[in-house]
């Protein structure tokens, strides 16, 4: 059965990532957008979620692409008329706001998708399979790029609730939490504030597990050339390394085949089947772990940023 959905918030994750995917699956089809700025060729357009719903009632499902700041009142419209919801990641500015709106979702019988794009990079699981059966002794993470290159212009970015340097840095807590077999808590944590910008441009962190392991993050938007995406799980076994953001995995070395990236295609397989199950799934771990970075965080002031 095919899914009639609509984006809210026709951006560049739109366009890159979920246009692409919907046109590509048979399990979507594409029926209308609401976004103040962009439209889709030969699909219906509106500038708000409320015109959207109103004209559109055979709509079933709503995938939500814009800043996390905006987003809550835009799912609990869609949960209220009885839409299923994709979040785009982060899920939300606040914990909290998430909670409310999972808790409506279930009150309404809609499923409610917070998504993590990183987790379905092709290396991801065979990772977690292999350190299921591990004795880990530490893990590293470096996320670091030039955000001129990979986020210019987006301002939201650097205000309240957009994160800043923890809007990538996301996908590595997100894949992280997925593949150690323990959880993990902050135990301290540096965040750089530029000092005309109200969201961190680098992050250092120190994480351990429940056992005592330790695993430190390195995050900086302040990196140039090629971006450093890579996670390395040091066992008794060997070192682990998922590298190029969950792409490429080797073991001991070696380098592990991995399937074309195909990350949205993914996510969207999973919404299907969580629609079909009429069931949820908002994991809420990654926005709890940057929560938490900025509670137990020294809020340092560094030079200015300029786009």
């Amino acid at each position: 059965m095919t899914v009639r959905i609509g984006i809210v918030g026709v951006g560049k994750i739109a366009r890159d990532q979920h246009l692409p995917v919907i046109a590509a699956t048979t399990e979507f089809e594409l029926v209308a957008t609401a976004s103040r700025h962009g439209s889709v060729d030969g699909v219906r357009s509106y500038r708000t979620i409320e015109a959207m719903l109103d004209a559109e009632p055979t709509l079933e499902a709503v995938a939500l692409c814009q800043p996390p700041q905006v987003r809550f009142d835009t799912a609990r419209a869609a949960i209220l008329a009885g839409k299923h919801v994709f979040l785009e990641k982060p899920p939300g500015a606040t914990l909290s706001e998430v909670d409310v709106l999972g808790e409506l979702a279930r009150a309404r019988r809609v499923t409610l998708f917070a998504s993590w794009h990183s987790r379905e990079a092709s290396g991801v699981a065979a990772a977690r399979d292999w350190l299921a059966r591990r004795a880990i002794r530490s893990v590293r993470v470096e996320w670091k790029e030039d955000v001129r290159y990979w986020h210019p212009g987006q301002a939201w970015i650097w205000e309240p609730g957009g994160l800043g340097v923890f809007d990538p840095g996301i996908n590595a807590l997100s894949i992280i939490s997925h593949i150690l077999p323990r959880p993990i808590f902050v135990e301290t944590a540096c965040l750089s504030f530029p000092a005309n910008r109200s969201a961190p441009i680098a992050a250092e962190i120190s994480f351990r597990d429940t056992e005592g392991i330790p695993v430190s993050v390195e995050l900086d938007w302040r990196s140039t050339g090629p971006p450093i995406w890579d996670i390395r799980v040091e066992t008794a076994d060997g070192p682990l390394l998922l590298s190029q953001g969950g792409g490429e995995l080797a073991i001991a070395g070696e380098p592990r085949k991995t399937a074309p990236e195909a990350e949205y295609r993914g996510l969207y397989r999973r919404f299907a089947a969580l629609i079909a199950a009429r069931t949820s799934d908002v994991d809420l771990a990654p926005l709890r772990h940057v929560a938490d970075a900025f509670l137990r965080g020294d809020h340092r002031t560094v030079e200015p940023f300029e786009d």
